[in-house]
């Protein structure tokens, strides 16, 4: 560690790369639409409108430059402001697309109050005012770190509304309001009106603000469409469906949308051989799906891209070409980029489904653009306010304290990160300060810098400081990643927690428990602490066995006898043992290998055996104390859920050793995947915030990445591994 502080003390700061922001403008964008009339083309209804041609292509991607266009096809067509420039191609750039759709600022001719009521929300007081949630928060900046609270007087800025008179000719009739019922997106409702996510932001600018969120009773300006909008489905009263082997009632439920019971009502025979059987033949109810139905419950949605073909869709999408045209109309007139498909809820494939949208998976090395220079900045406790000249007090003080060690371990694996993404030719402007785990300090070098053009900030450690950068880069919309867990109720937007939460672990753990989980015996040992996780667990698997956990003053256990009368001689034994107390563990850890040692001499001697696994839903410290020997967990197979995987001598591991002389630690590893992962989503699309949105699961040396939008909070890691001991290793086991 001490050639790392060295390298650290010299490289602090390093050399900024120049770069070239380059701005653009617009005036406030209003649009109409246009029902495409018989032998009309682009070029006529754009001097009909007085715009030009690449204003329209730019807001409707499902028509092409010299493209014939259909009778009563749908555009969107802008008005009532300056055309789109798009260059000397027919496309806007993603930097004009996402200046021309933002209106001008206008700024409040006064301000009300207002005193908010029980059960009131952002949403319902922007609807009262007629302005946006960001108008709200803009003025009452408290909302950008608290949530909204009863009582809490907010300032309400009033704007001069534009007269009617004044707006450009609009002709209202060609649209309607289309109220957002429960579980639909954005997507399900672009694929209703047969438009384009594109369109549906330009006719409802407040979309592009925020996430991807919709709320229920929301209201939307939509385009009329000649004829019914959406055709019914078409639905048998049932199918068939042959039981796989290892298929268990969880599986179903999840595979049909169905409840076990309706289930087992539907085919008694289940009941009358005693559960679930390979080969059985079940009937499984259609269900009939209403036009108001197109949903997250009964669809997964996929928003085509340019230049991809009927071919690639079918392999890529799992469903031959005349399946996705019954679910799909539209694809008769041929695919167009934009379009927004439907697909079955059950539905698998080469992709991964968030939210009920369909990502695509990115090779992101692939895909980098080297224009694209990201600037980012470190502020973690590196404690250099302690560091000594002196290499050995300094290995002391970092022995010492574990923020100084965390940071290094981080700082140091990030810069291989950079290292790396040099090499792929990838200019990074880096800006690194200690905070000194003070948030005096740290509102010190906030006060100092310029952050309207930084993409990213990693750290702080600490929660206080983490709140005071977040709230400070908010209102700039600058990303501010978490690098390590941290305890905080901090309700920002901007923030991505990137460390998997324990509860998100949790229920990873038990879901793969269900997943595979046939005609095995689940038992459960759990001390008073841990209650709610035994609950928990009771929920998903009622049919549980429970051991009591005697709990005494200086000692902690269970009753080996108790355990032996309801082990199971027929079926496995699935323990799962929630502690954080290492006596219980490792009790716990002991007699259940003693049964599993047991089991393989009954089954020397040709008796009945015992067999047995072990899981845990939160492995903690307590089962990585020196006295659980590894030889008994990995004799029973020791499951659990973790949010990092050890890593062998693997290249970056090799380069970490010539860079600094060193063997990584956990600090590192996640320095370099976290940086490595920040650093090529900003180079793929500049914008951390865009990039989540469209970029699934990532994976590096020993963490995975993929970040989910919290409906009132930032953006939580989701995934994780499922690891066990095997064979003396530990393995990843998904």
């Amino acid at each position: 560690m001490g050639i790392i502080m060295n390298h650290f003390l010299k490289n602090l700061l390093l050399p900024a790369v120049l770069f070239v922001v380059v701005g653009f403008t617009a005036s406030a964008q209003k649009f109409t639409t246009h029902a495409v009339k018989q032998g009309e083309t682009l070029q006529s209804i754009a001097k009909q409108y007085k715009v030009a041609p690449s204003s329209i292509l730019t807001y409707n991607k499902e028509i092409k430059q010299g493209q014939k266009l259909k009778a009563n096809t749908i555009l969107v067509v802008p008005t009532g402001g300056a055309p789109v420039k798009s260059g000397a191609g027919t496309m806007a750039s993603e930097k004009e697309k996402t200046t021309v759709s933002m209106p001008v600022q206008e700024e409040p001719i006064g301000f009300t109050s207002h005193k908010v009521k029980r059960k009131e929300t952002l949403y319902s007081i922007s609807k009262r005012y007629r302005i946006t949630e960001e108008d709200i928060k803009r003025y009452n900046k408290e909302l950008y770190s608290t949530q909204l609270k009863k009582k809490m007087v907010l300032r309400i800025p009033k704007y001069k509304r534009v007269k009617p008179a004044d707006v450009a000719m609009v002709n209202e009739g060609d649209f309607e309001t289309y109220v957002v019922a429960p579980k639909e997106t954005r997507w399900s409702i672009a694929h209703k009106y047969g438009i384009t996510i594109d369109s549906m932001v330009a006719l409802n600018p407040a979309l592009a603000k925020g996430s991807s969120y919709l709320a229920e009773g929301q209201e939307l300006r939509m385009p009329k469409r000649p004829g019914s909008r959406v055709q019914n489905q078409v639905a048998q009263l049932y199918t068939s469906y042959v039981v796989p082997p290892k298929m268990n009632f969880y599986q179903l439920e999840k595979k049909f949308n169905l409840k076990s019971d309706e289930i087992v009502k539907l085919n008694p025979e289940i009941t009358e051989r005693g559960g679930l059987k390979e080969g059985m033949v079940l009937r499984i109810p259609s269900r009939t799906v209403a036009a108001g139905e197109v949903n997250t419950d009964n669809f997964i949605f996929y928003e085509v891209k340019p230049k991809q073909t009927e071919f690639y869709l079918t392999r890529k999408l799992g469903l031959s070409y005349k399946e996705l045209l019954a679910l799909n109309p539209a694809l008769k007139d041929g695919l167009k980029a934009g379009m927004v498909l439907k697909l079955p809820k059950e539905q698998v494939g080469d992709f991964e489904v968030r939210d009920a949208l369909v990502l695509d998976k990115i090779n992101l090395v692939d895909s980098i653009n080297i224009v694209n220079r990201p600037k980012v900045m470190f502020i973690l406790p590196f404690r250099t306010d302690l560091a000594s000249s002196d290499k050995d007090a300094a290995k002391k003080m970092i022995a010492k304290r574990t923020d100084a060690k965390i940071s290094l371990g981080l700082y140091s694996g990030a810069l291989v990160a950079l290292d790396s993404v040099a090499s792929l030719g990838i200019s990074v402007d880096v800006k690194t300060f200690d905070n000194q785990l003070s948030v005096a300090k740290t509102k010190e070098i906030l006060l100092g810098e310029d952050l309207s053009d930084v993409q990213a900030i990693i750290g702080p450690l600490d929660a206080s400081s983490l709140r005071e950068v977040a709230v400070r880069a908010s209102g700039l919309k600058v990303p501010v990643v978490a690098p390590v867990p941290v305890s905080t109720n901090l309700s920002m937007s901007n923030v991505f927690f990137s460390y998997t939460s324990e509860k998100v672990l949790r229920k990873r753990m038990l879901d793969y428990i269900a997943e595979h989980k046939t005609d095995q015996q689940v038992i459960v040992i759990a001390d008073k602490k841990n209650a709610a996780t035994k609950n928990r667990i009771l929920q998903q698997f009622p049919d549980a066995k429970i051991v009591e956990v005697i709990e005494e003053k200086k000692n902690i256990g269970i009753r080996r006898e108790k355990l032996a009368e309801i082990l199971s001689t027929d079926v496995e034994n699935w323990v799962i043992v929630e502690t954080d107390n290492f006596k219980l563990a490792s009790s716990v850890t002991s007699i259940l290998n003693s049964f599993q040692n047991s089991a393989l001499d009954a089954e020397n001697q040709g008796e009945e055996k015992v067999m047995m696994k072990m899981f845990t839903t939160d492995k903690n410290k307590a089962f990585e104390n020196d006295i659980i020997s590894s030889t008994h967990l990995s004799n029973l197979k020791f499951t659990y859920p973790s949010a990092y995987r050890e890593v062998g001598n693997n290249s970056f591991t090799k380069r970490y050793r010539k860079k600094f002389g060193d063997t990584p630690d956990k600090y590192a590893v996640r320095g370099f995947d976290l940086t490595y992962d920040l650093l090529l989503k900003l180079a793929y699309k500049n914008n951390l915030i865009e990039a989540s949105k469209l970029i699934g699961q990532t994976e590096y040396t020993g963490n995975k990445f993929s970040y989910k939008k919290d409906l009132v909070s930032g953006y939580f890691n989701q995934a994780s591994y499922i690891l066990s001991y095997d064979d003396m290793r530990i393995k990843a086991i998904k």
